[in-house]
């Protein structure tokens, strides 16, 4: 196994993760009062498509590259830790943080994300006569919500294993770092925007109803596995980065103008489709803004702080426990308040920022709930 290539700390890295899961935070706050009946929303203020939501601009904005961004930041986090640590040992880590929480704390903590989350199917009685367990493991598996990321996250670990031992001299790798950090890098880059695109490709066009198509749309695991990858072998070495940097005003000039065009063009139409999420403005702009953020944050914010230091700790938390506050607070306000929608933003958004924290303070002091709900160790 070749040697880090530093040992310094990338602080633009945890900067970058921290912020894209605030990101993440905000943008649910804006699809839990989406208008097109998308899984896991209560509903918008008025009817699809004849009432536009202008507010839902966030999500065409940010859904295009938020999730893929942090699948390449979890893959160069994976090669840098796995120049520390042996496989198995990492892979013992990974399984306590990622699949615990995604299993076990389904039945410890996100049973109550799954109870908003049926509570508007209760109504109707459809699950009227159904035993008190029974309800509680459904709650369970309905509460699985935003925790797709971390299953995912798991599963390309597991695959991760295999495949650094097809590349045990890391060749692979190697060559990655040499082509895409060499003077016709920031090119290559570029051009793995078609690379994401064929990723979207992958993506069922036509999804059966009643069939588990609609859930791995969700997933996306053959997409999602593309980013994770290229964070991987490519942009984990110190000379894509550096390449990166150099061109952050042209790419984040670059990615504005294609989300603008994106925005124009395509708002009202539902940004989650299969055909939406493959059309090649789309993989685009999707693409610029993933290598635009990491081209801004390893040039600006590399640099830390206590702010910064304490939010690298808790952003995994914070992305665990939030959709409870979302699910919980924006579903009452929205079927016993009358208060105008630009008050049920504002609360959420409030709310979600800050009572987040606080819930994740509270379950990390609690043993059992930490480990199960935050796969965390005994502090």
């Amino acid at each position: 196994m070749s040697a880090p290539e530093t040992t310094a700390r990338k602080h633009w890295i945890d900067n970058l993760r921290w912020v894209t899961v605030l990101l993440v935070l905000f943008y649910h706050v804006i699809y839990f009062y989406n208008n097109k009946g998308v899984f896991g929303g209560i509903g918008g203020f008025g009817p699809y498509p004849e009432c536009k939501q202008y507010q839902d601009i966030v999500m065409y904005i940010l859904y295009p590259w938020f999730m893929p961004l942090l699948f390449i930041l979890a893959g160069v986090s994976a090669r840098y830790a796995l120049e520390k640590y042996d496989g198995k040992t990492w892979f013992k880590a990974r399984t306590r943080k990622l699949l615990v929480p995604a299993t076990i704390g389904l039945l410890v903590f996100q049973w109550m994300v799954g109870y908003f989350n049926t509570a508007v199917a209760a109504q109707d009685g459809t699950f009227d006569g159904m035993p008190v367990v029974a309800k509680y493991f459904m709650w369970a598996i309905s509460g699985t919500g935003p925790l797709w990321f971390i299953q995912d996250l798991w599963l390309f670990s597991l695959i991760l294993l295999p495949v650094r031992k097809l590349d045990g001299k890391n060749k692979l790798y190697e060559a990655c770092g040499k082509a895409f950090g060499g003077k016709a890098g920031i090119v290559f880059l570029a051009l793995l925007g078609v690379l994401f695109w064929a990723a979207e490709q992958l993506l069922i066009r036509n999804p059966r109803p009643e069939s588990l198509d609609g859930l791995y749309n969700l997933y996306k695991p053959l997409f999602y596995l593309v980013p994770f990858l290229m964070g991987y072998f490519i942009f984990a070495h110190d000379a894509v980065q550096e390449v990166l940097g150099r061109f952050w005003v042209t790419l984040l000039a670059l990615a504005v103008v294609a989300g603008a065009i994106l925005v124009f063009t395509g708002f009202g139409q539902d940004n989650t489709t299969p055909q939406y999420l493959g059309s090649p403005l789309n993989c685009i702009y999707g693409w610029l803004a993933c290598l635009a953020m990491m081209a801004w944050f390893k040039a600006r914010f590399d640099r830390t702080s206590a702010f910064a230091g304490y939010m690298t700790k808790a952003s995994f938390g914070l992305y665990i426990v939030h959709y409870l506050v979302i699910a919980s607070l924006g579903y009452m306000m929205k079927q016993y308040t009358q208060l105008p929608p630009v008050a049920m933003y504002a609360i959420l958004t409030v709310a979600v920022f800050a009572l987040s924290p606080l819930i994740y303070e509270i379950i990390r002091r609690i043993p059992f709930v930490r480990w199960a709900a935050l796969g965390e160790k005994k502090r």
